[in-house]
Parts: structure tokens; C-alpha cells; sequence
């Protein structure tokens, strides 16, 4: 979602570092690198301009005039005033209560229905709570269905009483939830394509029965500056505690996610990286601006691993490392965790440095995963546990088996040596893989 902005950014601060010193002369040059990036990523204007003279003010200060790498000093800047606009605390989701109550908001089209059951998914995962959804929107043809539906999947429980008033359901979810022990409960509310007063009146109804712990509007980030007016307008009737960014995984050039936190003072909670029910993820600024400036994000990877891999799992398989026997399976054990990841390619950015290694460049077809399992699993037992005996007879056998070339099982082969000497070399090293 950042691309083009890291990029611009990166093509600044590679400027500055050939300034011995920084003067204003030479700062507005970079500085003007600065707001086109901004600006070009869809940042409201006038954040832009407040952003631009307040780090320009700093970095024609003191203590870059005495700095003897003022490009260090510069990104710091940049790093501060980019957590300034985004939030320098993360805002942590409320569930210290023995039965909490979150009541999900927002336009019709935005996504609600289906970050509300991802929400319901991490709520269960991370608090080990047993979640409720509860469908209200009662308009919209098929969105009771398609929470049941989303429930089913994800072996939650949906509340729903057809086309009963809101305001009644929303009653009823109470004791049921409590009959049931059901401690956090989630309210799916109808959208509509504009805010008008008919849906505030009945938002508001809805606030006051319930008297939720979280009021959370989920927007379409692809809608840019006018998400803004968006907020203002829910906020003027509801007490937000915080938004939900959906659609940050797609074509959006992320200027909303900068804008929005700082002309609202809405906090945002989480942000949609993917259309699977696990693609929500937390919105961590620091963690955000990192991404941003091109300096990875190594804590929310080793997050992801830790997610989908238990610890003894992942000591097993680092004593095979030291040890030299991971074979095969091994490998497809770690494929299959990988996988759960999310996306090879957006995993592979998160690593520090990853421009300069050229790994923000690197594109994993997901076909090409799917046909190292198939090469795999059309191995013998015996040919995954001693690979050195898959001679050319037995490669056209896997190869037929598997749907895949010759050469493509070679590759596979070649890519599994090249990792376990990696590997080997790391975990002899003492230092462990985040999967």
C-alpha cells in the first residue's frame, strides 16, 4: 500500500545523504521530494504542509547543524513527525470486562460484514474470548446470510431474528450471550451509501441499549480524502473509539491511513491486509512508519511465525538444523507454516533492508508454491527423508506425479540444499528463524 511512498521517500533521504551539512537551501530541494511523495500518495494537503515546515523547522536546528551524518538525523525526523501524525501509542482493543460489547459502523459497501467476522476470529485467538456476532442489518438482502455464513466457517455463533427491529435483536443478543456465556459480542449494523439520519437515529438506539466498550467504523481506504468527512460525520453522532482501514492490501496509496488519525484524533485499531477471515492485523504506528521509511518490520513477522507455529514445533526444527537431518518433510512442514503467513511477497518486505536487497522486487507466483507441495508429495517417503538418491529415473517419476517438469523438480532439489546450508549455518550461529 506504500510502495510508491517508500520509494519517493527513499529517493529523498538519498539525496540529503550527500549534504555534508543540511541548510535551508539544500533542505527544500529534499523537502519538496518530501510533499510530492505525500501528496502523490493521497495525504490530505493540509497535513502536508503541516508535516513539511514542521520537519523542515527541526532539521535546520542545532542538533543537525552538529550532527556528523545529518541523513541519520534527518530520518529520525521524518520517523518522530510520521508517529506524530499516525499516533505514538498503538490503541489497544477493550476486553478487560467479563462480557464486552463492540458495535461495528461504517458505509454500506465497506466491508463490515466480513471484517466483523475477522474481528471475531482474532478477538477468540489473541484473548482467548468466545465471541457473539449479532446481525443487524436488516436491509441489505443477504447479510444475514452472509454472517451465518462467515460464522459457520469460522465455528462462531451468529445471533439473528430475521427482520425483527435492531433494537429488539440487539436485546435479545444480551441474554442470549449471557444463557450461553458468551463474553465479548460483536453487532453488525446496517450501512448506507452516504450518512443520512435515518441510520444515525437507528445507530444511536442501538448505543444506547447496549452501551458498547467499542464503537468501531470500518472504511473503505480506497475512498482517499473523502474518508475524512467520513469520520467527522459518524463522530459527530457516535463516540468512536477507533476505525477499522479495509482494502490496505490493495491498489490504496495509504495517504488515508495518514491523514485520517490526525485531522479525526480517531485512533486506528486495525487495518485489512487480505479477503481470508485471518487478514486483520493490528495497527501499530511505529511498526506502520517503519514499513513507511523502508526499514522493515521484523516484530509483526516474527508475530506472524509465532501465530502459526508452536514453540516445541519450532525448537524440533531447529535441533534438526544443528543437526544436519532436516530432510524433506521438514521442509514442507515449514512451507505449510509459511503459508499460513499470508503472501510470500509481503512477507519478504518486512524484512529490514529489504530494498537493498532487492527483495521488494521479488514476486512469488502463488502457482509456483503450490507445485513445490506437489513435487514433494509425489516423493517416497524414503526419497523426502535421503533426497540424494532421486536419481533421473525417479525424477520422471515425480515429475509425471506431480504435474511439473524435469527441471522444475531439479530447481526444487537445488532450493532445498541451498536453504539447508542457510539454515545451518544460522542456527550454528545461535541465531534462531522467526519460523
Amino acid at each position: 500500500m506504500f510502495e510508491g511512498l517508500t520509494e519517493r521517500l527513499d529517493n529523498a533521504l538519498s539525496k540529503i545523504k550527500g549534504y555534508g551539512t543540511i541548510t535551508e537551501e539544500n533542505i527544500s530541494e529534499v523537502l519538496r521530494e518530501v510533499r510530492l511523495a505525500l501528496l502523490e500518495a493521497d495525504v490530505n494537503y493540509t497535513v502536508v504542509k503541516e508535516f513539511t515546515n514542521n520537519v523542515k523547522e527541526k532539521a535546520l536546528g542545532e542538533e543537525v547543524k552538529k550532527s556528523l551524518k545529518p541523513s541519520e538525523v534527518f530520518l529520525k525526523i521524518l520517523k518522530d513527525e510520521l508517529l506524530n501524525l499516525l499516533g505514538e501509542e498503538k490503541a489497544e482493543l477493550k476486553v478487560d470486562k467479563n462480557t464486552n460489547v463492540l458495535m461495528l459502523v461504517g458505509l454500506q459497501g465497506s466491508g463490515k460484514t466480513t471484517t466483523i467476522g475477522k474481528l471475531g476470529n482474532f478477538i477468540r485467538k489473541k484473548y482467548n474470548k468466545k465471541p457473539l456476532l449479532v446481525a443487524c442489518d436488516i436491509y441489505r438482502p443477504a447479510a444475514i446470510d452472509q454472517l451465518k455464513t462467515i460464522g459457520k466457517s469460522l465455528n462462531i455463533p451468529v445471533f439473528e431474528e430475521g427482520n425483527k427491529k435492531p433494537e429488539e435483536i440487539v436485546k435479545d443478543a444480551l441474554e442470549y450471550a449471557k444463557e450461553n456465556s458468551l463474553d465479548y459480542i460483536l453487532i453488525d449494523t446496517a450501512g448506507r451509501l452516504h450518512i443520512d439520519e435515518k441510520l444515525m437515529d437507528e445507530l444511536e438506539n442501538i448505543r444506547k441499549i447496549v452501551n458498547p466498550d467499542e464503537i468501531l467504523l470500518v472504511l473503505d481506504s480506497m475512498i482517499g480524502q473523502d474518508a475524512i468527512n467520513v469520520i467527522k460525520g459518524f463522530n459527530d453522532k457516535l463516540p468512536l473509539t477507533g476505525t477499522i482501514l479495509t482494502k490496505m492490501d490493495g491498489d490504496t496509496k495509504g495517504g488515508v491511513a495518514i491523514s485520517a488519525r490526525h485531522l479525526t484524533n480517531v485512533p486506528i485499531k486495525f487495518i485489512g491486509t487480505s479477503e481470508k477471515l485471518d487478514g486483520l492485523e493490528e495497527f501499530n504506528p511505529d511498526r506502520m512508519v517503519n514499513r513507511i521509511l523502508g526499514m522493515g518490520d521484523m516484530m509483526s513477522l516474527i508475530e506472524k511465525a509465532e501465530s502459526v507455529m508452536n514453540e516445541e514445533d519450532a525448537e524440533k526444527a531447529y535441533k534438526k538444523m544443528q543437526k544436519g537431518t532436516f530432510d524433506l518433510n521438514d521442509f514442507l512442514d515449514q512451507y505449510k507454516q509459511i503459508k499460513k503467513m499470508g503472501s510470500l511477497t509481503s512477507l519478504l518486505k518486512m524484512f529490514p533492508g529489504a530494498k537493498k536487497m532487492g527483495l521488494d522486487k521479488i514476486e512469488i507466483d502463488p502457482k509456483d508454491m503450490a507445485r513445490i507441495e506437489a513435487i514433494i508429495l509425489s516423493m517416497t517417503m524414503e526419497e523426502r527423508k535421503n533426497p540424494n538418491i532421486i536419481k533421473a529415473s525417479r525424477k520422471i517419476r515425480i515429475s509425471k506425479g506431480s504435474g511439473t517438469t524435469v527441471e522444475q523438480v531439479n530447481r526444487l532439489l537445488k532450493q532445498f540444499e541451498e536453504s539447508k546450508k542457510m539454515m545451518k549455518m544460522m542456527s550454528n550461529g545461535n541465531l534462531k528463524l522467526p519460523f
